[in-house]
């Protein structure tokens, strides 16, 4: 089998910018590489996803309970899986993937009780890697960004136009309880954290990907 190789973290926080550098730096080290990315916005699958994200479920993300919401993205993922990259990974390839089965921990622990998160996370992992029979990560990197830095380069990426968000992306303070989910799951699921600015402003892509890269060799 191949590797697994997962960029985490909130909207904002440059995954789509980290998994392609990586991509790039691997290629240039003689690395077999396939870049995946989710939801698959371009697939059928992902129909449920993009629903769910444009409020037809609710205008809030509460609207739809974490159980519910995570099983859109897992069908989505096991659609790309079956029909994109499966024979890659079996074949030795390394994929990276913008996203995965790690980010309805971070996104959907946020609609439970903290007490729950532990229950919902091992539930989660279980339903897809075991049940759905999609590969599990070998690394997770997750990229920890402020809320702050991270809703300002959110706005930059729209040109300042909010209409444009999802309610993932509207609601703060759902985004605050889902950073802290996400500081749950990457120590209890031993995610490689890499931090990408100062408080106030973001580190450059590329110190950035200095950081990712250098996890990421442990691991290859």
């Amino acid at each position: 089998m191949g590797k697994l190789i997962v960029v985490e973290g909130l909207d904002g926080s440059g995954k789509a910018t980290q998994a392609k550098l990586l991509a790039e730096k691997l290629k240039e080290m003689g690395k077999d590489v396939v870049q995946v990315s989710f939801p698959d916005y371009d697939s059928d699958s992902s129909a449920l996803v993009k629903m769910y994200l444009s409020g037809k479920f609710g205008s809030h993300a509460q609207d739809v309970n974490a159980y519910a919401a995570s099983a859109f993205y897992a069908v989505d993922r096991f659609a790309s899986y079956k029909t994109s990259w499966q024979k890659d990974y079996e074949n030795g390839r390394i994929i990276i993937a913008d996203r995965y089965t790690t980010s309805n921990g971070v996104h959907q622990c946020s609609k439970l009780e903290k007490d729950k998160w532990d229950d919902f996370v091992n539930w989660l992992y279980d339903f897809e890697y075991n049940k759905m029979g999609i590969p599990a990560p070998d690394c997770v990197i997750y990229l920890n960004m402020s809320l702050q830095v991270s809703q300002k380069l959110l706005m930059d990426r729209y040109h300042g136009d909010e209409s444009r968000k999802d309610i993932h992306e509207k609601d703060t303070d759902y985004l605050a309880v889902s950073r802290q989910a996400a500081r749950f799951c990457a120590e209890k699921s031993g995610w490689k954290t890499i931090r990408c600015d100062d408080g106030t402003q973001p580190y450059t892509p590329q110190q950035i990907s200095r950081q990712v890269t250098e996890n990421i060799l442990e691991i290859l």
